[in-house]
């Protein structure tokens, strides 16, 4: 196992700074952020060159996190939450404190509780959700791995994550879901 100390404590400063970073995540790549700050949210967007109506999702650490995050979430979101196979973004339909620039026009916020041993270090040390979104221009494919993204986005973070840049394992991007009023599992995407 590599060791990431050096690559946590580099995020966490462009993080502090308002920087974007590239990071290994549980499925894909991803471009983060605090997802605290609207300005840094802004820097993605314009880097990804992503229209603003695509809203991003956020990472946090722990399912009882969400709590903090989420008006009225189902009763048994933490056992919802711990109950999931392989990595799962849940749509709630009412964020709380998140930036308006995170957050999608009918006031839901995407967010997947990590599994990924970096970015729940990253996020606990931190000690604030951050923003994922895959590590592409808007429009292009999702790159699979480290090599196949864009020499625009690697130059455009203030820091690119050298734990798991050689790593060829293929992943994919997470299960969307949304939990209806019912407490129903809706799936929006596999």
């Amino acid at each position: 196992m590599v060791d990431f100390e050096d690559d946590v404590k580099k995020c966490i400063q462009v993080l502090q700074q308002g920087g974007v970073i590239l990071y290994p995540t549980d499925t894909v790549w991803g471009l983060g952020c605090d997802a605290m700050n609207e300005a840094a949210i802004e820097r993605i967007y314009a880097l990804k060159q992503r229209p603003k109506e695509k809203s991003m999702i956020v990472l946090l650490a722990d399912a009882r996190d969400v709590i903090s995050y989420v008006a009225a979430p189902p009763p048994d979101i933490i056992a919802i939450i711990e109950g999931f196979t392989r990595p799962t973004t849940v749509v709630y339909e009412q964020a709380l404190e998140f930036p308006s620039n995170l957050v999608n026009a009918d006031g839901s916020i995407a967010i997947r509780v990590t599994t990924d041993p970096f970015c729940k270090a990253l996020i606990k040390r931190f000690r604030k959700p951050i923003v994922s979104t895959s590590a592409n221009i808007s429009g292009q494919p999702t790159p699979a791995l480290f090599g196949l993204i864009d020499r625009q986005i690697v130059d455009g973070a203030g820091y690119a994550v050298r734990y798991r840049q050689d790593d060829d394992t293929i992943r994919s991007p997470s299960q969307l879901v949304k939990i209806n009023d019912d407490g129903v599992l809706e799936v929006l995407r596999k």
